[in-house]
């Protein structure tokens, strides 16, 4: 057990399953990685955050404030007296009092996974590398959606490797699931 490393859960709400209001491409997988990442810390008595994602306003596209769809995803529901920090920004840092959580808890090392891949996950993890802390990505424990760039198409396989591949230059290290310890 590592006292100073915790995880990070991000965003894993229901609008990105399917049937709801925004959903990612193999958001399954990488939420069956996920929960088995949450197992672990949970077994470990490692500390564990669950970050959720709200918009302030009622017409949002997704996660609107109140609904099903900005309810945290069932295959990692958080129990009884886990933390779970609301978020209304990409930054899970930002206008939250997760710094403040994780230095109480003496964290120095952050283990990062959830979506999406090129917005939450990476606004949390370069957030968290300029905060200081060490940061791992599970990136098989991570999803994104397909994405359109000058008039192109691209395709969610590439989002996630273009954002997963510019976290490990400079902000994380980057590692599947059976390669994390």
């Amino acid at each position: 057990m590592n006292p100073a490393q915790a995880l990070l859960l991000i965003d894993l709400q229901n609008d990105y399953y399917p049937g709801g209001a925004y959903e990612l491409d193999r958001i399954g997988e990488a939420s069956a990685k996920a929960a088995e990442l949450l197992d672990r810390f949970r077994s470990s008595g490692q500390p564990l955050i669950h970050i959720r994602h709200e918009f302030a306003s009622p017409d949002a596209p997704f996660f609107r404030p109140g609904s099903d769809g900005a309810a945290i995803h069932e295959s990692v529901q958080p129990l009884p007296g886990e933390t779970v920090i609301t978020k209304q920004y990409v930054n899970s840092f930002r206008e939250t009092d997760l710094d403040a959580q994780l230095r109480a808890l003496g964290v120095k090392q952050l283990v990062i996974a959830g979506a999406m891949s090129h917005m939450c996950i990476q606004g949390g993890t370069r957030a968290a590398a300029d905060l200081g802390y060490q940061v791992e990505v599970i990136h098989d424990a991570c999803a994104t959606r397909e994405q359109e760039f000058d008039g192109r198409r691209v395709t969610a396989a590439d989002v996630h490797a273009a954002s997963m591949s510019a976290l490990g230059f400079a902000y994380a290290k980057v590692l599947a699931l059976k390669d994390w310890k």
